[in-house]
């Protein structure tokens, strides 16, 4: 009898791999630099960055503005992408598989049953409100309907978008590059469009000399909350990347496209949403592209950012949905990948029932998921890089119990979730994104990274008293770099 597997196991070992936890092979790894930047850059420019541009409109002018969203993007971006792409890529492993090192088996699930799951469900919510805007736009001017910004066919469009983008997630990574492929080069010239729409019927001059929407009375603290919030929304990366990256050939097809992409297509939504937020009033392009644009073109310009908010999307959840599966253990390992696409969609289709409450909290929503991710990005990068040296012991990342030499005294790494703790309370000790009160040092140092650096340094100190000097959590399995990474 032969040894080699049927086409039919094959099949079933690749499934499993690309929609489970298993190390993709070489073989299995689709993408290349330039379908991984394209996937980036269709995550990056969807509808919701414009809101970004917007909301930094409200603190600060253009040019400060676009100083604001630079710095923050690329700060967030760079430690983010350290804490995300680099060992899931490297190993080929799921981004919440590679954590269990960091937080535990049980840890890595109380963190993507909350943190995770809530960041990831308000931006698919987020990004379906946005689709509806966009159709009842469209209708407004092809049928002559007065649809208003919150109405409730804002929440029928919301929900289409939602059925049309589980159907695009059920097909898998494949399909979710290659329709990326597409959307991300249209989305590049949809928006340069815009920005030309806009400096032809305002002015440059007029650009310029806008003053700030709602700025404090003290401008340094109105530019460092700015760049605070552009952190925030590099750092927001985070949910998705590892597990998007592992698609990828080889380290430099996903790390640098990664970064390029993403910073280039957020801060070309950006800025075209700040400049119509100081000229306009508004940065929503739903309400000025039709006008500007022509009814037609706007129309068809409105109707291909909706569908590339379906894109990212599917993007989004594809990574989400792996993690619930893994942190789930065995009780959701049995249900059909199609079906837990659909479960995940229940609370943003509830959501999408308030539209108006969604946009309002915009900013405080990418300020506190942001404190929680970046904390745990101080604490992966810490273990990563500096306790573990880049060392994964990749079988025992699977193994159960006490087989494993990851197991944790009920399957939480102290270490980790205490970092996260610190690092977030250390975050809202610097600045309340509810409230808006900030302590003294923040128009200094601002928030992210600080709350970053501070949740490695605890991290440190507790790995290396509760596991490290007692030879357990995987520590004594680390070499120097010199003798190769674990396989």
């Amino acid at each position: 009898m032969s040894s080699t597997p049927d086409h039919a196991t094959e099949a079933e070992l690749q499934r499993a791999s690309t929609f489970g936890s298993l190390p993709l092979l070489k073989h299995e790894r689709v993408w290349g630099a330039a379908d991984f930047t394209w996937v980036n850059v269709a995550l990056a420019i969807a509808t919701w960055a414009f809101l970004v541009g917007g909301a930094t409109a409200l603190l600060v002018g253009f040019q400060q503005g676009v100083a604001a969203m630079v710095i923050g993007n690329a700060i967030g971006l760079s430690f983010m992408l350290l804490a995300s792409v680099v060992a899931s890529q490297r190993h080929g492993v799921e981004q919440y598989t590679i954590l269990r090192p960091v937080f535990g088996l049980v840890g890595v699930g109380v963190l993507v049953f909350t943190v995770i799951l809530v960041t990831e469900m308000g931006w698919s919510s987020l990004l379906g409100i946005m689709v509806g805007r966009a159709t009842t736009q469209v209708a407004n001017t092809a049928f002559g309907t007065e649809f208003g910004p919150y109405s409730p066919m804002v929440t029928v469009g919301a929900l289409v978008a939602i059925l049309v983008a589980w159907y695009v997630l059920s097909r898998g990574p494949v399909t979710i590059g290659r329709l990326n492929g597409v959307i991300g080069p249209g989305l590049i010239v949809v928006t340069a469009l815009m920005l030309v729409f806009l400096i032809v019927n305002t002015s440059w001059q007029q650009l310029l000399a806008a003053p700030p929407l709602s700025p404090f009375d003290d401008p340094r603290l109105n530019f460092m909350i700015a760049v605070e919030f552009n952190v925030g929304v590099g750092v927001s990366w985070y949910p998705v990347m590892g597990s998007l990256a592992r698609m990828t050939h080889s380290p430099r097809a996903a790390l640098w496209p990664a970064y390029g992409g993403l910073l280039i297509g957020t801060l070309l939504a950006q800025i075209v949403g700040m400049a119509a937020a100081l000229t306009l009033g508004d940065s929503d392009p739903t309400v000025w592209m039709i006008p500007f644009g022509g009814a037609w073109l706007g129309a068809l310009m409105l109707l291909f950012i909706a569908f590339a908010n379906i894109t990212s999307m599917s993007s989004i959840v594809f990574s989400t949905v792996l993690a619930i599966r893994q942190a789930s253990g065995n009780t959701l390992a049995g249900v059909p990948w199609k079906w837990l696409c659909a479960g995940f969609f229940v609370l943003p289709a509830v959501l999408s029932f308030f539209p108006q409450f969604m946009y309002e909290r915009f900013m405080a929503f990418v300020a506190l998921s942001g404190a929680f991710l970046a904390a745990m990005c101080g604490a992966i990068l810490v273990d990563y890089f500096l306790l573990r040296r880049q060392r994964v012991e990749l079988v025992h990342l699977y193994r159960p119990g006490r087989e494993s030499v990851y197991h944790y005294h009920g399957g939480i790494n102290w270490a980790g979730l205490a970092a996260v703790a610190a690092g977030a309370g250390f975050y809202l000790w610097l600045y309340n994104p509810i409230t808006l009160d900030t302590h003294p040092v923040f128009s200094v140092i601002t928030a992210s990274l600080p709350t970053a650096l501070v949740s490695g340094l605890v991290y440190a100190v507790l790995a290396v008293l509760l596991y490290r000097r007692r030879g357990t959590g995987g520590f004594e399995h680390v070499r120097s770099p010199s003798e190769g990474v674990g396989r």
